[in-house]
């Protein structure tokens, strides 16, 4: 059973970001066109589970199914699409998660999804307090039950993406 954590900021998220970016970039090649920074851990000051996700962006997905071989030996698990059409998703660490890796193709509204919702918690820092609040409440709530955890999330990120998608084709 996975414990639902959530932690203050930690400096060395963007630093754990990068080392991994760079196993990253030498697992998928030539095929990787940008590698970013995504979820809470990327938000300066926002209270997270310490599980770091990172989107790379690639020129063609079904090339990625033939680095599952290289993703485990630096401690993935592959899971495939896991629930969203067209991504590769890995994950680190079984039940301590350490790492989440969303590859999508270049040109999924994915990545615009996930952007702009960073971005947006990064320009709105009182959006992104309350969302450290909700998580931290949620943790207390449901210390033992990650899909609970993560369904009281939903309402919040639903409304706050659409407002961050508006916000980010207006930049």
């Amino acid at each position: 059973m996975r414990k639902v954590e959530v932690t203050p900021y930690n400096d060395q998220w963007p630093l754990m970001f990068k080392e991994e970016a760079e196993k990253l970039s030498t697992i998928f090649g030539q095929e990787v066109l940008e590698i970013h920074h995504i979820g809470s851990t990327s938000i300066q000051g926002l209270e997270a589970k310490p599980v770091i996700d990172i989107m790379p962006v690639v020129k063609n997905i079904s090339v990625v199914d033939s680095c599952n071989r290289s993703m485990e030996s630096i401690g993935y698990e592959a899971m495939g699409e896991y629930g969203i059409a067209g991504r590769r998703y890995f994950q680190k660490g079984g039940d301590n998660r350490t790492h989440h890796i969303h590859v999508f193709e270049s040109g999924s509204r994915h990545i615009d999804r996930h952007l702009a919702f960073r971005d947006y918690l990064r320009a709105h820092q009182y959006v992104a307090k309350d969302y450290g609040t909700l998580k931290r409440n949620l943790m207390e709530q449901y210390p033992y039950d990650m899909e609970s955890y993560i369904k009281g999330k939903e309402a919040f990120v639903m409304k706050t993406e659409k407002s961050a998608l508006a916000w980010y084709n207006m930049q």
